[in-house]
């Protein structure tokens, strides 16, 4: 008996509903089928469709099926290459505008906020005339009462601010388990359809193997971030800096009211401000790629 796609899904679906891991299922196909058995990132990529309440084992409709049929009955021996060119405007995503992936792609990452932050030497400064005395600057540290919290953005502003309680750094745990399940719901509760494009900077919990197996899982690509370059991470040279920087000199009488002055300040950005980063980091993103 041959096994075709559907079989195999079924199999995996089973599998899923024991709770089976997905190593553990792959290491019994294997004992089984052999070379026959489906790869593991088929296995990993169906988990995730389960996990999501998928109920059809049958492949989706593929785009432009019934205009590549007519191209082939007008001509039997058209070429893949004469299809394609005949087709290109729809098929190749590098043709995307740059307003077109800037708005698909959503970032994040994790800060500090605190009850009260001294404000910068930039901002403490004054004009003063010739011969007048210079204004003694009180140099105040900063509270140690803080909340550590992630935040996702997109060309449309604020998606998400979660709190990491009693969050001391975040691993990859805490990132598998809280951040990323909570942001991929808001996502898809915009919009079910699109595939999520998710860029982070290279902190370990962002790269960790467990992070990069959720993602997968979860049908999440990732926008690869060059080592030590935080001039093309927006929340490094926009977003955290000039929401922080706006929050300076400020007090507040918990790091719940900090963290939702945080919020509102981030909220309060007008939409071309998104715009124009994202814009920023798709041209980035093009120049070292």
């Amino acid at each position: 008996m041959e096994l075709n796609r559907e079989h195999f899904r079924a199999t995996i679906y089973y599998n899923f509903l024991r709770q089976l891991s997905q190593q553990e299922y792959l290491a019994e196909l294997l004992s089984v089928f052999g070379n026959e058995a489906p790869h593991q990132s088929t296995i990993s990529r169906w988990y995730g469709e389960f996990k999501r309440v998928r109920v059809s084992l049958s492949d989706d409709p593929r785009e432009n099926v019934d205009a590549v049929r007519k191209l082939i009955i007008k001509d039997r021996h058209v070429t893949y290459r004469e299809i394609e060119a005949k087709l290109v405007s729809r098929w190749i995503p590098h043709l995307l505008t740059e307003e077109q992936k800037a708005a698909r792609v959503n970032c994040g990452d994790e800060s500090w906020i605190y009850c009260y932050e001294p404000e910068n030497k930039r901002q403490s400064a004054v004009w003063v005339f010739q011969g007048e005395e210079k204004p003694r600057r009180v140099i105040r540290s900063g509270s140690v009462s803080k909340k550590m919290v992630a935040t996702f953005v997109s060309k449309a502003g604020h998606i998400a601010t979660i709190y990491l309680n009693e969050q001391r750094t975040v691993t990859a745990d805490s990132y598998t388990t809280i951040c990323l399940p909570k942001i991929i719901t808001e996502l898809r509760k915009i919009n079910p359809e699109r595939r999520i494009i998710l860029h982070q900077d290279n902190a370990s919990s962002h790269t960790a193997q467990k992070t990069r197996q959720y993602l997968t899982e979860e049908n999440v690509e990732l926008l690869d971030h060059p080592p030590y370059s935080p001039d093309l991470s927006p929340s490094d040279f926009f977003t955290l800096p000039k929401i922080k920087n706006r929050l300076r000199g400020q007090r507040f009488q918990s790091p719940e009211e900090a963290v939702d002055a945080f919020k509102n300040a981030v909220l309060d950005l007008p939409a071309n401000e998104w715009d124009k980063v994202l814009r920023k980091l798709v041209r980035a993103h093009a120049d070292v790629y």
